[in-house]
């Protein structure tokens, strides 16, 4: 028998698993130690994707594509930035004309920084854009002082809006692409993916718009024993009562609803949405033009709803599986070679995945600690 003293909670012991490596006996579980471990599952996730895109530049040729950056043009790499920029702008001004059609009005300036908290919030939390929202709307409903359900309600009426624009511009390439080359095995499949979410996404949102009551009765028995054991558990928050959970989402859907029956913002914010989607693939151009190619203006336009599938991966923002999927759809479509594809991923990601990183990441930070 392992006797403890009393220094085992600040030096727990040493047990030994069934598999024979040895591990420290876990400690009393205090609210700073959750949080060291939640961070800490966090940055394992992001180390594991950084693998990913090693393991990537592995198989491609790290040499080569080093040699293929370093033939970048500086000042072509700074129209790549503006052009990011240009990006995070529009989809910043998408979410505040949300914002505005449920009544909260904001400044541009602050939307865009708004909304790069919630780019950050998608890029460190697996499964992109599901597994970010519910941090992000907490950034919104924090920032903007809207309720959290009206946050909630404005960055999935985002997020949802966004899907129009890039299926549409995804199949429109195709469409265009397969008249005049072979997409190849793998492309067929990923076409036929993306015209499956082309058709499948608008019935489910019909579906869930005209069963909207219904939806919100399944979401509030889904919902409500969770948020109250969440509530009973994390310190500091008082739990709800099932009648305050069930006016939350009431109010959640309502907002939606008026989101949905808005025409005019409706076509502003996607326009807004189809704005950035332009400017994402002209980033991922003018990356291939920084190295000394060109490419048809349609196959950045349809790599980045392709790319954007990884977001449909358990990896922190989409890391390694989105860069993989624009190499196959560069190499696939064009003459390029692999590490130059892969050495215009990396650019076009830098601009696009670390600026609203940077930013972002600075915003949250601020607004959790305010």
């Amino acid at each position: 028998m392992c006797s403890f003293r009393p220094t085992s909670l600040i030096n727990p012991p040493l047990r030994t698993g069934a598999d024979g490596h040895h591990a420290y006996a876990a400690g009393p579980r205090t609210p700073g130690r959750e949080r060291r471990r939640r961070h800490a599952h966090r940055r394992n996730r992001l180390r594991r994707s950084g693998r990913r895109d090693r393991l990537l530049l592995w198989v491609v040729g790290v040499g080569a594509v080093l040699d293929a950056l370093a033939r970048a043009d500086p000042s072509r790499l700074l129209v790549v930035g503006v052009v990011a920029t240009v990006w995070l702008t529009a989809w910043g001004l998408s979410l505040r004309t949300v914002l505005g059609v449920l009544g909260q009005d904001i400044g541009v300036l602050r939307a865009v920084a708004v909304y790069s908290s919630a780019v950050f919030a998608n890029n460190v939390t697996p499964f992109g854009q599901a597994g970010g929202e519910p941090f992000s709307a907490y950034l919104i409903s924090s920032e903007t002082e809207v309720e959290y359900e009206t946050g909630f309600a404005a960055i999935s009426s985002v997020d949802a809006l966004h899907f129009v624009p890039s299926l549409t511009l995804g199949v429109l390439g195709l469409a265009y692409l397969g008249t005049s080359v072979t997409l190849g095995r793998q492309l067929t499949l990923v076409a036929g993916v993306v015209a499956a979410l082309a058709v499948g996404i608008p019935l489910l949102g019909y579906y869930v718009y005209r069963n909207r009551e219904r939806v919100e009765h399944a979401v509030g028995r889904v919902l409500t024993p969770v948020v109250r054991r969440v509530g009973s558990v994390v310190p500091g928050v008082e739990p709800l009562t099932e009648a305050e959970i069930e006016s939350r989402i009431e109010a959640f859907f309502l907002d939606i609803d008026r989101v949905a029956t808005d025409r005019r913002g409706l076509a502003l914010a996607l326009g807004y949405s189809a704005l950035g989607w332009l400017a994402l693939a002209a980033s991922l151009w003018c990356s291939l033009w920084a190295l000394g190619y060109a490419i048809p203006v349609a196959v950045a336009i349809v790599a980045i709803p392709v790319g954007d599938l990884a977001a449909a991966m358990p990896l922190p923002g989409g890391l390694g599986g989105l860069e993989a999927l624009l190499v196959l759809v560069l190499v696939t479509l064009t003459s390029v070679s692999a590490p130059v594809a892969m050495a215009a991923a990396l650019v076009h990601r830098v601009a696009t995945y670390f600026l609203p990183m940077v930013l972002g990441g600075g915003v949250a930070a601020v607004i959790a600690t305010d």
